[in-house]
């Protein structure tokens, strides 16, 4: 049996696809077998396409309910993935931050005044009253070195 790639001329005669499990019949002279050359035919011999049509024709038949159970199983795997990915969609975009054109992210709420201020009340209150008290110290007991004017 002599192999031809598909896409080239041959003679007449059948032509086998193992792969896709297909004959082919060429009638005229220089007919061009279908297929690109990345297809592999097999020239047989009249006698064999009797035997072989049959063959798989029959296989076609015994294995046609696997071929029914493998259909179904990937659309039920189909339907599962894309459930899946919904689900996992909407779940990233209720934790993801709404994205707003314009707005910095990364330099405090609303609420926060900028960096050099400080805020009333808490810490920084308590801080600019420890400073006050400082201030009316020094004022009160001279320049607030120790040495004394």
């Amino acid at each position: 049996m002599a192999r031809y790639p598909g896409g080239t001329p041959v003679e007449g005669g059948y032509y086998w696809n193992p792969r896709r499990w297909t004959i082919t019949p060429v009638a005229d002279e220089g007919a061009l077998l279908p297929g690109d050359a990345g297809e592999r035919y097999l020239k047989v011999h009249w006698a064999l396409v009797f035997l072989l049509a049959p063959v798989m024709g029959g296989l076609f038949v015994v294995l046609m309910p696997f071929i029914g159970f493998a259909m179904l199983l990937e659309w039920a795997l189909a339907r599962a993935g894309r459930l899946l990915r919904g689900g996992a969609r909407d779940l990233g975009a209720t934790v993801a931050p709404g994205w707003r054109p314009g707005e910095a992210h990364l330099t405090g709420g609303p609420g926060e005044p900028p960096r050099g201020e400080v805020a009333a009340g808490g810490a920084g209150e308590q801080a600019l009253e420890d400073v006050a008290r400082e201030i009316e110290k020094r004022r009160a007991g001279g320049n607030g070195n120790g040495k004394g004017d």
